[in-house]
């Protein structure tokens, strides 16, 4: 095992975790930078009124992208999993 091809497994799998996360925190923080707006015009000071809603958002996302994020996930280990024999050799 060479260390590019080492650098290039880590590479990939850093990729894929980022756009994991990104795809689960991006609708997360638009929904609590909303209702931090709305609590600011309205003058609300409750810590746990944008908990439901960001709750809500990650769920939706979850729902609706899931399948998606699983598939990215098994190609990429299908990938890595077909190329063991190439990595070892």
């Amino acid at each position: 095992m060479t260390p590019e091809s080492v650098l290039t497994v880590g590479k990939e799998a850093l990729e894929l975790a980022v756009v994991l996360m990104l795809i689960l925190i991006l609708p997360a923080l638009l929904v609590g930078i909303l209702v931090s707006l709305f609590q600011a015009a309205t003058q609300i000071n409750e810590m746990t009124l944008s908990f439901i809603p960001k709750l809500l958002a990650t769920m939706a996302v979850l729902v609706f992208a899931g399948p998606w994020l699983l598939r990215l996930m098994t190609d990429y280990f299908t990938r890595l999993f077909d190329r063991i024999p190439t990595l070892i050799g």
